[in-house]
């Protein structure tokens, strides 16, 4: 009976002294602004940087294609595209937020695409990391 009747004492007193703490922030004008344009930026942003794995690279489209069908059949549940950037095409697979998620998901590639290798990419999608 002892121990509950200083529980709830202790309790009550900090109850008390936690609604008896305000704390006021202010903030300087400057920065208010800074955070208003940086949060407006990446609304109107329609990508994000993330991670990708990188497949195959060659100069060569029908090999890519080729390449992209075959991954496609193997993994369905991994998104792949590819993108041209002269002279090569470049096969990606997957949108991950880290380096560390795109490694994991290399190791279940490793079999099939020795030459894999995480590639850093500016322009994905926020949606595409949902499909995972």
């Amino acid at each position: 009976m002892k121990k509950i009747i200083q529980i709830l004492s202790c309790l009550i007193l900090s109850v008390t002294f936690l609604s008896a703490q305000n704390i006021n922030i202010t903030e300087d004008y400057n920065v208010s602004r800074v955070m208003t344009r940086y949060v407006d930026i990446n609304k109107n942003s329609a990508s994000v940087e993330g991670w990708r794995i990188q497949l195959v690279a060659t100069t060569d489209r029908r090999k890519m294609e080729q390449n992209r069908q075959e991954f496609m059949q193997n993994y369905p549940d991994i998104s792949v595209d590819w993108t041209h950037e002269k002279p090569y095409y470049r096969l990606r697979a997957g949108a991950y937020r880290t380096k560390l998620e795109a490694l994991r998901a290399i190791n279940r590639l490793k079999k099939d695409y020795p030459s894999a290798f995480p590639a850093k990419d500016s322009n994905i999608e926020p949606r595409e990391f949902l499909k995972l």
